[in-house]
């Protein structure tokens, strides 16, 4: 079984080649989108294309993707979910470690959406099966603070308020070294990663991504930032960080020192959403939450303070 999707190409894409227009599209790696083309499962017009031709905006596109069965959100208790705010429209949630915000192929374990649902929470209809009720994310290993639709409004306002970066999201994090200078942006556009299709990278071409960061207090070994996202990618802070040769701390994904995370007791990356700052979906109202560092981390900025 496959799933047939007609579209027109974005102008966005305009001058693409092909594989890397599908992967942008509908979010498939590079390989994926090459391998689909290559199966003859997309067309241009009308006709077979080469992954490497370049595409024009307006082309019309059919493609066949493979059927792929999404995972039913599970209901669950999460052990640390913490909740921080409710109302008939949103949920604000505080994300322990571990927990992922929907369910995804290849994860299995607890989500945000299941914990929601076995508490009798009930969130909005909008949004792929699994992703109900999901305006943003966070990753796996990152903490902190995450707001859910529960109404269809809440969904599409919330939604059109990230897209168009009306939403103040605030990070601690905690990077190796001490970056010069001591607060800067890092603009540099991320995607997936050329060799390794479970990472992400700035790469030319990719999609904007804007990161300001600020130091908080520095110590010996470490730096703890305020980071403010005006985008957000997958792995966007920890991207940028990685990029100019501080990365977060425990992230051994992008290069992290292992020796020091050890030290710290640290087996996940030091970040931490501590604040998000939105208007109320439904009266406009402007509402702000902020969320101290779970345990671990906290932990970790202890022993560097004793350290230095």
């Amino acid at each position: 079984m496959s799933d047939v999707r007609t579209l027109p190409l974005p102008d966005g894409l305009d001058g693409l080649r092909l594989d890397v227009a599908l992967s942008r599209l509908f979010g498939l790696s590079r390989t994926s989108a090459a391998d689909l083309v290559e199966s003859g499962s997309v067309t241009v017009d009308g006709r077979e294309a080469l992954k490497s031709e370049r595409v024009r905006g307006g082309a019309v596109l059919e493609v066949a993707l493979p059927a792929v069965e999404s995972p039913a959100p599970a209901a669950e208790p999460v052990a640390g979910l913490a909740l921080v705010y409710e109302d008939d429209d949103i949920v604000v949630v505080d994300k322990p470690v571990g927990v992922a915000a929907h369910p995804s192929p290849g994860w299995t374990g607890p989500t945000v959406i299941g914990a929601l649902a076995a508490a009798g929470h009930r969130v909005s209809t909008s949004g792929a099966a699994e992703r109900q009720g999901i305006v943003h994310r966070l990753d796996v290993g990152t903490t902190g603070l995450m707001v859910v639709a529960k109404s269809e409004l809440a969904y599409s306002v919330l939604k059109d308020a990230f897209r168009n970066r009306d939403v103040d999201k605030r990070y601690a994090a905690l990077v190796q070294g001490h970056p010069d200078p001591s607060r800067g942006t890092i603009d540099a556009p991320i995607d997936r990663h050329p060799t390794h299709d479970y990472k992400w990278a700035v790469v030319a071409g990719g999609r904007d991504s804007v990161t300001h960061y600020e130091t908080v207090e520095a110590f010996r070994a470490a730096t703890l930032l305020e980071v403010r996202l005006e985008t957000g990618r997958t792995h966007q802070i920890r991207v940028h960080m990685a990029a100019i040769n501080h990365p977060c701390v425990g992230d051994l994904m992008y290069g992290a020192d292992p020796t020091l995370a050890a030290r710290l007791g640290l087996d996940r990356q030091w970040l931490h959403a501590r604040a998000l700052g939105f208007a109320h979906p439904r009266d406009g109202r402007p509402l702000q939450f902020e969320r101290p560092p779970p345990p671990d981390l906290q932990h970790a900025l202890d022993q560097l303070a004793a350290q230095s």
